[in-house]
């Protein structure tokens, strides 16, 4: 079974790109949180790349930013390419949802925010899922 659940803080805001037949893509790193150790002073983190499709991918580009709280589902998936003869090897999550978590104070000022550098800004209470 692949299956992958993730809570974390995005490292940028998400990038989103549309294919040549029109589907849009979004694209960002999350950092998650390592659990610490005793006597850790410093906390370490991972950080997943993740890629969202279609209906999924707009949503994240209109109303996440970084820094903002999410939790991930989705698989994990391997693939290689080529670029410049050489080749590269990448390990991302293929988003199958989202949920926004944290405290909604939170969400709100990083949408208004968003607003202020021209981006969007939706409540909670109005996205449609």
């Amino acid at each position: 079974m692949n299956y992958f659940t993730g809570h974390g803080r995005l490292t940028r805001d998400p990038q989103v790109r549309y294919t040549q037949s029109g589907k849009a893509v979004a694209v960002f790193t999350l950092a998650i949180d390592r659990r610490r150790k005793k006597g850790a002073k410093e906390s370490e983190a991972d950080f997943i790349p993740c890629v969202a499709w279609e209906k999924t991918a707009e949503i994240l580009g209109n109303n996440v930013t970084k820094g903002q709280e999410i939790v991930v589902e989705g698989r994990m998936q391997s693939r290689t390419y080529e670029k410049d003869g050489v080749k590269h090897y990448v390990v991302e999550c293929v988003l199958s949802g989202f949920e926004f978590c944290g405290k909604k104070s939170d969400n709100q000022g990083q949408g208004q925010q968003a607003a202020s550098l021209g981006g969007e800004y939706i409540p909670d209470s109005e996205i449609p899922f």
